[in-house]
């Protein structure tokens, strides 16, 4: 019997579901079975074209795709189709937004390990493509690993850093675990449910079947799980290679952000690297997914970051002063400290010491900061900022010379000492002192390191 999905088909249904009394007129029917029909039906005012199909139509179009890892279609998979066009529509389109973000990298990553590339659909049954979902019982990421196969595979699973999260890192995993587990199987299809269910209960299938090696073969014997999630991974392969035929056309679809990787060796936070280089944090936590609570911990600080290739040229270029400004204090201590003077004094302070600069184009708050040895959450403070916008032909106050006048004296040895100020680094004081570099500060005061804190004394001539 010819097997179609319509419109037509699901009204006759629902109106046969309605029950009417044999007493009521012929009209009376109709008027009721109408109003069944709208307490049964939500009406969609936000219509769309869902096509009709055939089961024969699906069958037709996947013997005619080209791929590597072959299926035939069956009623178990031709449901799931039904359901992803049909029912969870929302499902697919959430799947096809994000689809280019990593179905690159995907392709890259099976093709190294010469592993048929239709495998990255796997991902859309376990995550959606959502790298930081979390399971119930603990699975975490684009390809949903456990944290003791995580750790299995070379991923850090830890409360500060999570590898799981990591896109490259966690489908580099997957591809070495789903290949092991096709050399265990010898079928890929039996490699996936294994990759669900664990290559224990699969070698049980296989003896309770009487040693049948296929996935269809062994089916009535896999976990419930199991049985839905293979063929729930072709339904997506064939509905993501035939979009046109079912009305799917990606709306807003999102890219991976191209990036390098840079090493900052020292412990930091993305909040304060995106203040010192104007980049935005959120794109920081995108592309450093396992980063937990946007804090590089001490103990990971030789771990390279991922930089907007748009940002990484400037960010190489000016590595040994962002570097040393990292360990500032934060733009909320700084403002706590400013806040101690009163607005009169305030007031005063910027008429005496302060300088006016008129913003060109191509200006940044780092870069005005950086020419005048101020810094950001300085200019922020100074100019009543809220974020880091500025506009071609604002002016802007510099208090230039206070900071440093109030911080240096001279000790009994005729030393001139500087005493460091919340949120200062060895290069906003060497900036702050004209002919002053960072070498010399930390030779004046035998510093093996930039570190440094509030209320230390250097010597600075």
């Amino acid at each position: 019997m010819k097997r179609i999905l319509n419109s037509t088909f699901i009204l006759a249904f629902f109106t046969c579901l309605i029950p009417l009394s044999n007493a009521f007129s012929q009209e009376e029917e109709s008027v009721a079975a109408a109003a069944a029909l709208e307490d049964e039906v939500v009406p969609n005012y936000h219509y769309e074209y869902i096509p009709d199909f055939t089961y024969d139509e699906i069958d037709q179009r996947i013997k005619a795709m080209d791929h590597e890892m072959a299926f035939e279609l069956n009623d178990r998979i031709f449901s799931f189709i039904q359901y992803f066009t049909v029912r969870n529509r929302d499902y697919t389109k959430m799947v096809l937004a994000r689809k280019e973000q990593f179905f690159p990298m995907f392709d890259q990553t099976m093709a190294k390990h010469e592993m048929p590339l239709e495998i990255k659909y796997l991902s859309i049954i376990e995550s959606g493509l959502d790298p930081q979902i979390r399971s119930r019982v603990g699975a975490m990421g684009l390809w949903q690993f456990m944290p003791a196969t995580g750790r299995m595979y070379g991923m850090e699973v830890s409360s500060d850093i999570d590898d799981r999260m990591d896109p490259e890192l966690s489908t580099e995993a997957a591809a070495k675990y789903l290949k092991s587990l096709y050399r265990m199987f010898g079928d890929w299809e039996v490699a996936m449910a294994a990759y669900n269910c664990g290559p224990g209960n699969v070698r049980k299938a296989i003896r309770r079947s009487g040693g049948k090696k296929t996935f269809w073969g062994i089916y009535n014997y896999l976990p419930r799980e199991t049985r839905s999630y293979v063929p729930q991974v072709q339904a997506m392969l064939y509905i993501l290679n035939h979009l046109d035929e079912h009305n799917f056309h990606p709306e807003d679809p999102s890219y991976a952000i191209e990036y390098e990787k840079i090493r900052f060796d020292r412990a930091l936070s993305l909040e304060k690297l995106a203040e010192l280089t104007n980049l935005c944090v959120a794109d920081l936590g995108a592309i450093n997914p396992s980063i937990k609570r946007n804090k590089v911990p001490e103990s990971h600080r030789s771990m390279a970051l991922r930089i907007p290739k748009s940002k990484a040229q400037y960010v190489k270029t000016n590595l040994a002063w962002i570097s040393d400004s990292l360990n500032n204090a934060p733009t909320k201590l700084l403002a706590a400290n400013l806040e101690l003077q009163s607005a009169e004094e305030l007031a005063n302070e910027l008429k005496e010491n302060a300088v006016t600069y008129r913003v060109r184009s191509g200006d940044v708050l780092g870069s005005i900061a950086r020419r005048y040895g101020v810094r950001v959450s300085d200019l922020k403070y100074w100019n009543n900022l809220s974020s880091n916008l500025i506009r071609v032909g604002q002016t802007l106050r510099i208090n230039s010379g206070n900071a440093s006048l109030a911080s240096t004296q001279t000790n009994s040895s005729g030393q001139t000492t500087y005493t460091v100020q919340p949120g200062d680094s060895l290069w906003i004081i060497s900036k702050r002192h004209a002919g002053l570099s960072v070498e010399q500060i930390k030779r004046l005061n035998n510093l093996n390191s930039n570190n440094i804190k509030p209320g230390q004394k250097l010597i600075i001539g």
